[in-house]
């Protein structure tokens, strides 16, 4: 055993603190990760604005997501500009080294109606992939940048 290891074992050990989500503190661990009744569903929900280009057409994008999860779940948002039938809702998807967007038309039109937006994460801040309508994911390329 190192001295070092010797010394962590001491028991003059510093006294624990604990925080709840909102930063008060409490008493025990248990209080700090117990379910908290003012939490609303809106405290796990952030929007990610991101703007999809494949250069001749943009889609205003806003994207619901979990910031608690990794990868980020959608939980919704809507597809709002540059695509036939606009809005779209939204209905599930993920954004992490990779991204998946699936969405459904809400608008009025002739147009399809679903988009799957499908890619991968590269630096600057961007997916670069393929989307595609009812069911394909592939029939157009695109990247795909965060807005905030």
């Amino acid at each position: 055993m190192t001295t070092q290891a010797r010394r962590q074992k001491s028991p003059s050990r510093a006294e624990h603190r604990f925080h709840n989500p909102q930063g008060a503190e409490v008493k025990t661990r248990d209080e700090a990760f117990a379910a908290q009744a003012d939490v609303s569903a809106e405290a796990v929900s952030v929007d990610c604005r991101l703007e999809l280009n494949n250069g001749t057409v943009t889609f205003g994008i806003t994207a619901q997501v979990n910031p608690n999860t990794h990868p980020y779940v959608v939980t919704g948002g809507q597809i709002t500009s540059g695509i036939c039938g606009a809005p779209w809702d939204i209905t599930g998807g993920f954004i992490g080294d990779s991204i998946r967007i699936d969405a459904k038309r809400a608008g009025q039109g002739s147009c399809a109606n679903t988009i799957t937006i499908v890619g991968d994460y590269q630096n600057p801040p961007a997916y670069r992939g393929t989307y595609g309508f009812d069911g394909a994911t592939s029939s157009f390329k695109h990247t795909t940048r965060y807005l905030s």
